[in-house]
């Protein structure tokens, strides 16, 4: 059977081994018939990533249209610093969308992030837990709402500017793989991308290390060539999430009691927002309350009393993840049990663990090893090897040494 890789300069790639593929020749994009004749919308944050995916493809003779959201407001966003679909970064997507000479569109999208996005972080943060913006915004808007602009646009792909790895193998199937750059592989924020938008997605950079990509940048003469990076939260100014979530829910501010695991009362919060499991610092306890007078971490945040229960850091220890609103990439069955490494957190590395699938759309992760301030409203992604699995949200935790490991479920 004929192997076929298809490249895009020397970036992501595609490996084909279907005999109907391999009678024809394929185009970077997957395919059969000349990159003139092919429509690719590429989601243009006004980075530098982003950017250099619409030049290449244009460059490589593509249709390309541009597309950039608008998600907040425009004023205040302007002088933002470190975000992304910022006034400032809808200005750097058209300029260079001009000069390349390939169309481009702003769509405003203020009102569905604000709702899908910005509400959901406020609401999340009102029931204790520790949300991730980032990936519920690729979840909705990017890659469900800007894919159907795609598809209305007549494309036939959508191209973004992530850095991971789309991969076709023998049955046809377009599956998830981490980046090549281990630094920059974005996977743990697109666990969530469904089979259906992974057929339509397209990820040129997932074969490169960022280097590579400031070099196309600085090549093709791009505006954002040097451009920093986008960090931390792009609504949150300073990073201050708790004066976000306040504006939005200022019930989020209502004080209650820290309590030590047996229900004694250790001091007063200023509310819940305020707190994130396995904090250690700014409790407002003083000492005394442990033997050695041991730190105090944050160990599970009561929503219905309002109270904010801490202890020794052993008791954050957790052998047991309970994750719901699961996405899977493979045909899993209730009851299966599969062998995986998992993600807890953004910034963590991979633990080993066995994935066993529940009923109710809910699913168990036994890890191999306890691991500690593991937080609701995380997400867990699943893999194998470099293959992304799917994953779901953390809804509760266990210790199985100390409690029944179903308790939770």
């Amino acid at each position: 059977m004929l192997f076929l890789v298809v490249f895009l300069y020397g970036g992501g790639m595609e490996h084909m081994h279907s005999p109907d593929h391999a009678a024809q020749t394929l185009n970077s994009m997957g395919f059969a018939k000349s990159p003139k004749d092919t429509r690719v919308v590429v989601a243009m944050s006004g980075g530098v990533d982003s950017s250099v995916v619409a030049a290449l493809l244009h460059e490589q003779g593509y249709q390309v249209i541009g597309v950039t959201l608008q998600l907040y407001d425009h004023g205040a966003a302007i002088e933002k610093k470190g975000a992304c679909c910022a006034g400032k970064d809808i200005y750097d997507a058209k300029r260079i969308a001009e000069t390349k000479g390939f169309p481009h569109y702003v769509l405003n999208y203020e009102n569905r992030f604000k709702q899908s996005v910005i509400e959901d972080f406020a609401d999340s943060y009102m029931k204790g837990e520790t949300p991730i913006p980032c990936v519920r915004c690729n979840q909705t808007v990017k890659f469900r709402d800007l894919f159907d602009v795609a598809q209305d646009l007549g494309a036939d792909c959508m191209a973004t500017g992530h850095y991971i790895r789309r991969l076709v193998g023998e049955d046809g199937r377009a599956r998830l793989h981490c980046a090549v750059d281990p630094l920059k592989d974005q996977s743990y924020f697109l666990f969530a991308t469904t089979q259906a938008q992974l057929d339509f997605l397209r990820f040129p950079l997932g074969g490169w290390a960022k280097d590579v990509t400031r070099d196309h940048a600085k090549r093709l003469g791009l505006l954002t060539a040097d451009k920093p990076d986008s960090q931390d939260i792009c609504f949150v100014p300073n990073g201050n999430y708790a004066d976000i979530v306040r504006k939005i829910r200022p019930e989020g501010d209502e004080p209650g009691d820290i309590v030590d695991m047996d229900g004694t009362v250790l001091g007063r919060h200023t509310g819940i927002i305020n707190y994130t499991i396995g904090q250690r610092r700014g409790l407002g306890v003083g000492g005394g309350h442990t033997e050695g007078n041991a730190p105090l971490y944050v160990l599970r945040i009561d929503a219905k009393t309002a109270q904010v229960v801490v202890g020794p850091k052993e008791a954050l220890a957790r052998d047991r993840v309970f994750i719901h609103d699961n996405n899977w990439l493979e045909p899993f069955t209730v009851g299966q049990t599969i062998p995986v490494t998992v993600k807890l957190r953004s910034v963590s590395r991979r633990y080993d663990a066995v994935l066993e699938i529940l009923d109710g759309g809910k699913a168990c992760l036994m890890l191999a090893e306890p691991q500690y301030g593991i937080s609701p409203g995380q997400a867990a992604v699943c893999y194998a090897d470099d293959h992304v699995l799917g994953g779901g949200w953390i809804y509760a935790t266990a210790n199985s040494a100390f409690a029944d490991d179903r308790k939770a479920a």
